[in-house]
This record gives structure tokens, C-alpha cells and sequence, in this order.
């Protein structure tokens, strides 16, 4: 599914996802993704049962610093526990949780808005 629209040249986008994995910045990702304006880096989470906080070490140590994190939850929409949601507004980011597909959508806006967003995406099985 093609998500991407007039991104600014200097920031990573979401392309495209499905097929169990990600286009992102005119790469294509098998699996799961973290993914910053900056860099996209593949991610060991198949399943919202295998999210930490330590899961999410590339989102808390990015710099600059990210203010909102979107989790996109693979093809349905899941709660946070409450742990990991205070783990990181300890760590002063806000986070939203959604279905893998309208992170991707979001994500996109926001880095259009030049925000300081990250997304971390399961990826949807293929099929």
C-alpha cells in the first residue's frame, strides 16, 4: 500500500508497507522498523508481546531528541501497558499506539510538520 505524499527531501518517509516489511526512504525493510527522520533501523519486535522499554533503545537515545513516539501495533490496534507508557514519559516522550498502517500515515504527516516523531512498526505478515 503506497502512503507516502510530497516528503521533504532531507527526511525519511514511510514509502510503503506490507508483504512483512517496510519501504522507507527508497529502501525496502524485512520485518519490523524503528524508524526517525534521519535513519530507519530494522527491529527484533515481531509482536506487541516482545515490547520493552529496552525494545525502544534507539528511540530514547536518538538525538535530537524525539518528543513523540507512534507504535504501530502490526494489524490491529493494542494498548500500551501502563510500565512501558511510564517508562518513557520518564524519558519526556509521548507516545500513541495504532494499528501498523496509521502509524505509517501519521508518522508521514508529522515529519511533513517537521516534528521530532519516531515510529516503531511491526511489521504485517506476509500473505
Amino acid at each position: 500500500m503506497d502512503v507516502a505524499w510530497g516528503p521533504p527531501e532531507d527526511r525519511l518517509v514511510v514509502q510503503g508497507y506490507g508483504d512483512a516489511g517496510f519501504q522507507i526512504g527508497g529502501v525496502r525493510y524485512a520485518g519490523s522498523v524503528i524508524v526517525t527522520p534521519e535513519r530507519a533501523i530494522p527491529w527484533f519486535v515481531a509482536a506487541m508481546a516482545q515490547l520493552t522499554i529496552e525494545s525502544l533503545a534507539p528511540v530514547a537515545e536518538a538525538e535530537p531528541a524525539i518528543e513523540l513516539l507512534l507504535i504501530g501495533c502490526g494489524g490491529h490496534h493494542r494498548m500500551l501497558p501502563p510500565a512501558l507508557r511510564g517508562a518513557l514519559k520518564e524519558r519526556h516522550i509521548a507516545v500513541e499506539s495504532m494499528d501498523t498502517g496509521a502509524a505509517c500515515r501519521t508518522y508521514n504527516i508529522l515529519v511533513a510538520e517537521q516534528r521530532r516523531v519516531a515510529a516503531a512498526l511491526i511489521a504485517l505478515s506476509g500473505g
